[in-house]
């Protein structure tokens, strides 16, 4: 204890102001703030939670109450506590809080993340906590290894029940504070049934090498506030005042930490926004934040509510969508700037027109030729909810040279499954692609180590050879033995057996595709991995087989891929952003496009299944982020037919769509979408027009045309090589013949294109569909059995 006060003394000291001293100080930092904003800076002592809506000016609030602490006296620098989510945040923090004083910021060292200020903390008090003050903090590949020795000394199987998915488990339980002895029963039957023992083995290990992981550091600080109360009494004197921000996103752990840190003053001030709360699949408790009035009576709640971001049309449309969350605290946002364009929305044929028409109107809006301003390419972002959604954007662009970044992960042929599993279709294609080899002969691990990989190089080498054909002699000869032998031989006989398919005259290559994914293990790979990003890799592995569909060939595709990745290389001019919604938060573009608005998609299906209402109220909130991120236009969008795991599907509009007040949105939607003048199975209005060919007299059906010479149905057939719509099939259905749809009920075909039918539906009215959705009605009425 004595290292901590003589630190304590030695900090306070070397602050040179005295609380008179700055006091005195004059306060320009208050100068434009708004009424709200002054109220949150001035509220010094108590509670308070500053409720800031997007884009209403928190950053600039939450540096001017740190200002206003150190200016008034009310705190010297050292005797703040102000924690944030990232190091960059924590950076912007501490430079505004210099240049509102006018001076840089010197002595306020706790300052800074979670993670970094608990390391701090951690290092004082370790040997209460069993750990000594140079304790190491492990990666998460050290993690993952750590935890393979303590499943495989179990004598659990490490293949069966991998170490990564045990890593989530424990993750899990330290976000939620919840230590080996303290996991509750209802979790006993984690991991099959040996989560908790293989736990608290893990953390003995952890201790026996004088170790923690991240989730340590704020469980082991926890612990120690909870069991040592004198020492959590001394930081309740350091730390006069606390401010938390992006409370939202805050964990079981990081609110227990906070709570226990202001349990003596309650001078806490913790800004966020219940309705950009979007990490609940990380560990993010919007609890938190909604029941800060409970935890602290008497807390004062300001709202920041006026924009400074956006168009009063773009806030309307936000505030009808978020409206639809019960579990909010409630607020309005608004703006004093007047006019600004609708909201937009459009809907398209398929997700290849969707890509399609967006990077036209790029393009379009570049030149300033849609009646507004001219958007550069750096003004114009594109927000999709999952990654495989970006591939038809990347395709598309790259095609027709748009220059784009994408944002928060690599590009989708650059992602590690895409390059995976272009390896396997390279190698297929030429036998003699040694990289691709390299790159794939242990992937999925066959227990081939770097002895064993080194013969099949020098083996290939001396005969002149490439790897594959060097590796099959090793096998022949059984120069190779134990498990990687048969793994090997398995390998070489199935590429073999994968070439030959794809050149038998009937090949599919699309088929062929799938089957060297799942054959080589390569699926089964990410099936059986329990990490976070295992089922977007699973989605993105089927967007890049759904991709094959538009090429003759997998030959052509990999020099297509080849080609524009190449002439893409080096672009360091402006650019379109591509990025999920997630990646989004805490960024604005002047121009959004927002697509994929169909039920399943958006909101996802898995999180609905997953996690009911409160996984469609998170799906909401991420639909409000998406919204408020667009400064001057934004764009919304959906497609009526999507290729699904390799066949068609009829979409609908998400139930978001329905959400949006019509007073503030703008139909551009062409004819033709679902057919005729029948209405459509729409669950309002705005979703019918949308959804109908009635809309050739609105501004921006208008302007839209403006580069067309007369209105193109979107059914009729595309220049692009990844057309999916093939009007020389023939339909095995006949005029007036009645049928059977499985969402839109019993109907009559009024009409034939190729494989596509206009059908006149009892219920739902006229649409196109794809005549593989329908069966003839005396099908359907037949009993299942």
């Amino acid at each position: 204890m004595n290292e901590f006060d003589d630190s304590d003394a030695f900090e306070a000291a070397a602050i040179p102001l005295s609380r008179r001293a700055m006091a005195a100080r004059p306060m320009p930092y208050l100068d434009g703030l708004n009424p709200a904003q002054r109220l949150a800076v001035e509220t010094l002592d108590g509670p308070v939670l500053m409720l800031a809506g997007a884009g209403t000016g928190k950053t600039r609030a939450l540096t001017a109450r740190i200002a206003h602490l150190i200016s008034t006296g009310a705190a010297r620098p050292n005797e703040i506590l102000a924690v944030t989510f990232t190091n960059k945040a924590a950076r912007e923090m501490k430079n505004r809080v210099g240049s509102l004083l006018g001076q840089a910021v010197e002595g306020m060292p706790w300052l800074g993340t979670f993670h970094a200020i608990c390391v701090r903390l951690l290092r004082r008090h370790a040997e209460l906590v069993g750990l000594k003050s140079n304790f190491t903090i492990l990666d998460t590949d050290d993690q993952i290894r750590l935890l393979k020795q303590v499943i495989r000394a179990a004598g659990i199987d490490d293949k069966r029940w991998p170490a990564r998915q045990l890593a989530g488990i424990i993750d899990h339980w330290k976000n939620r504070a919840w230590r080996p002895d303290a996991v509750p029963a209802a979790e006993a039957s984690a991991f099959n049934d040996r989560g908790i023992p293989l736990y608290a083995a893990y953390q003995q290990r952890l201790l026996d090498l004088n170790a923690c992981d991240f989730g340590d550091l704020l469980l082991h600080v926890v612990t120690i506030f909870q069991k040592h109360p004198d020492v959590l009494a001394q930081y309740h004197r350091w730390f006069r005042y606390i401010l938390v921000d992006e409370y939202q996103d805050t964990n079981v752990a990081q609110y227990m930490w906070l709570r226990l840190l202001a349990a003596g003053h309650q001078n806490i001030c913790c800004v966020g926004d219940d309705d950009q709360s979007i990490y609940g699949w990380r560990g993010a408790e919007v609890g938190n934040i909604l029941r800060f009035e409970k935890d602290f009576p008497g807390a004062e709640v300001i709202r920041l509510e006026q924009n400074y971001r956006s168009t009063a049309h773009i806030l309307a449309a936000a505030s009808g969508v978020i409206r639809g969350n019960q579990g909010r605290l409630g607020k309005t946002l608004w703006t004093q700037a007047e006019g600004g364009e609708k909201v937009r929305l459009i809907g398209h044929w398929d997700g290849e027109e969707e890509a399609r028409w967006i990077g036209e109107e790029i393009e379009a809006m570049g030149q300033g030729t849609r009646g507004m301003r001219p958007f550069g390419l750096d003004d114009c972002a594109i927000l999709v909810r999952a990654s495989h959604q970006m591939r038809a954007f990347e395709d598309r662009f790259l095609t027709i040279g748009l220059p784009y970044r994408v944002i928060g992960g690599p590009r989708f042929y650059e992602r590690q499954e895409i390059r995976d599993a272009m390896a396997y279709f390279r190698l297929v294609t030429s036998a003699e692609d040694d990289l691709a080899f390299e790159r794939i002969v242990n992937t999925p691990k066959r227990g081939l180590g770097d002895k064993a990989q080194q013969k099949i190089q020098i083996a290939a080498r001396e005969a002149g050879i490439p790897l594959k054909e060097g590796a099959r002699r090793l096998v022949e000869a059984k120069q190779i033995t134990g498990k990687g032998a048969a793994a090997l031989r398995a390998l070489v006989e199935g590429l073999d057996r994968w070439a030959m398919m794809l050149r038998a005259p009937d090949a599919n290559h699309v088929e062929i595709a799938q089957v060297i994914l799942d054959e080589s293990g390569y699926t089964a790979m990410w099936q059986n991995d329990k990490s976070p990003e295992a089922p977007g890799r699973l989605e993105n592995l089927k967007e890049l087989v759904k991709a094959l569909e538009g090429f003759e060939n997998l030959q052509g595709f990999l020099e297509h891929v080849a080609l524009v990745m190449d002439n893409e290389a080096g672009n360091s001019g402006p650019q379109v952003s591509i990025m999920t919604l997630h990646a989004a938060k805490g960024l604005e573009f002047p121009a959004v496009f927002l697509p994929g608005w169909e039920d399943g998609l958006f909101p996802s299906q898995r999180s609905m299944d997953e996690s009911g209402l409160t996984g469609l109220e998170e799906e909401r909130r991420l639909a409000y982020v998406g919204i408020t991120r667009a400064e001057e236009v934004c764009t919304i969008s959906f497609a009526g037919n999507r290729r699904v795991y390799g066949q068609w599907q009829s979409q609908l509009p998400s139930r978001f769509v329905d959400e949006l007040p019509e007073d503030h949105v703008e139909v551009l939607t062409p004819p033709g979408l679902y057919g005729g003048q029948g209405a459509p199975a729409a669950r309002s209005s705005l979703d019918d027009r949308a959804s109908r060919a009635d809309v050739y007299n609105s501004p921006g059906w208008k302007r839209l045309q403006e580069s067309q010479s007369r209105p193109r149905p979107m059914h009729q057939p595309k220049e692009s090589l990844t057309s999916v719509i093939d009007l020389d099939a023939v339909s095995s259905f006949t005029m007036g013949e009645r049928v059977f749809h499985q969402k839109f009920g019993y109907g009559a075909v009024a009409g034939i294109e190729g494989d596509k039918l206009e059908v006149d539906f009892e219920r739902a009215g006229t649409k196109h569909v794809v005549a593989r959705f329908l069966r003839p009605a005396a099908a359907a009425d037949d009993p299942p059995f």
